[in-house]
């Protein structure tokens, strides 16, 4: 990953450098007209001094937009998390007079470009023909409606747009960025469509650097063997939601669960075998998750599940579907593995600590039970045991 000192980061110290010139610049038009008007006795310096209020009023208020601009685009490089790049992007492709709506389009590897929008609804932005850059040699590319059916129809319909390429120099193009107006037709500006591929060109390598962290961030999240979040995101990720249930008095459950006799997999297989059964156990765990559930290993053969806005109830019927899953047929070199698991729901004196010591205190309950049993945090000892196909 390019360091993040680059191209983007010169670029923001150019621009707050052209910033500073240009309010130097004002304030010497400033001291030249003042000069001009009063003279040296206080006398009017000529027939032009009426005009030269004006003048300067339109002189400073130049000034300001364009160190407003600058500032603008200097603050975009300033982070490396994507979504506050592209939010500072799309507000600065917004702030130019006419201009209702913007969107960015960044590709990515094997997956759904990332789609950001500003002044305009998900809905809209599906409609926008932005989904791939500009081709060929072109710069820019005007958008335009028209209606059919009579008369336009009235409200605030996006009417009409502009997109430029994200290209980064060491890779090339990495996206699209567009603008939108609505209400009518209109033509823009050379200058501003001029504005549009600077503002590309200074954001492109900010997001491309916010996009490879994050892409490292996410690596670094992920168990290698099973592909599963590690136990460091496990922890950051119970903490904030247990916070998050506390402070909207939601519901959030917990469930560890723990594969039983690994150890004897392993003695009898071979550690590389005992992996198989790992990668196997983790595909149909993830299976049997709702897309809201956070799913990790935490260890060994050890796992456990996040289900926010869910309560104990709905923490067993998910270990039903996962024990079904794991139970039914072989998981690599094993012909049957059981999972033994431990359910804590969140309580209103419960921080992540105490809901994880709760749940754990709970499988071990379940382990001392039997196999294939499930023991909720608080509830009688003993545990259930639940045949493959109960669920």
């Amino acid at each position: 990953m390019p360091p993040l000192a680059d191209t983007a980061t010169w670029i923001a110290v150019g621009f707050a450098i052209g910033a500073a010139v240009l309010a130097l610049t004002a304030s010497l038009v400033l001291l030249t007209l003042g000069h001009r008007r009063t003279g040296s006795g206080g006398i009017s310096a000529g027939p032009d001094a009426e005009t030269a209020p004006e003048g300067l009023e339109d002189a400073l208020e130049d000034a300001r937009t364009e160190t407003e601009r600058s500032r603008r685009l200097a603050e975009i490089a300033t982070s490396i998390d994507l979504d506050a790049v592209l939010a500072r992007t799309l507000a600065a492709a917004a702030s130019t007079d006419g201009i209702d709506a913007a969107m960015a389009v960044v590709r990515q590897t094997e997956e759904t470009p990332i789609i950001a929008t500003f002044g305009m609804s998900a809905e809209e932005a599906a409609r926008q023909p932005v989904s791939s850059s500009p081709s060929g040699a072109a710069r820019a590319v005007r958008i335009s409606y028209r209606f059919a059916g009579g008369p336009e129809p009235a409200g605030d319909l996006i009417r009409g747009g502009v997109a430029v390429p994200l290209r980064e120099e060491h890779i090339g193009t990495i996206g699209t960025l567009a603008v939108f107006w609505r209400g009518g037709d209109r033509v823009p500006e050379d200058e501003e469509i001029a504005d549009l591929e600077t503002l590309a060109q200074t954001s492109a390598p900010a997001i491309r650097n916010a996009q490879e962290f994050r892409e490292a961030r996410q690596l670094a999240d992920i168990d290698a063997l099973t592909g599963l979040h590690n136990r460091r995101f496990f922890h950051e990720t119970l903490d904030r939601e247990s916070a998050r249930a506390q402070r909207y008095e939601r519901g959030l459950a917990l469930i560890i669960l723990d594969i039983d006799d690994f150890k004897e997999w392993n003695d009898r297989l071979g550690h590389l075998a005992g992996d198989d059964v790992l990668a196997a156990v983790a595909e149909r765990l993830h299976g049997a998750v709702r897309k809201s559930d956070i799913a990790c290993r935490v260890g060994g053969d050890e796992f456990a599940v996040v289900l926010p806005e869910a309560g104990a109830r709905d923490a067993e019927q998910l270990y039903r579907r996962i024990q079904f899953a794991v139970g039914s047929g072989a998981s690599g070199p094993a012909e049957r593995v059981r999972l033994s698991a431990g359910i804590a729901e969140l309580r209103p004196e419960d921080d992540a600590v105490a809901l994880f010591q709760r749940a754990d205190d709970a499988l071990y309950r379940a382990k001392e039970g039997g196999k294939g049993q499930v023991q909720q945090a608080g509830g009688p000892p003993g545990g259930r045991a639940l045949e493959p196909g109960s669920g």
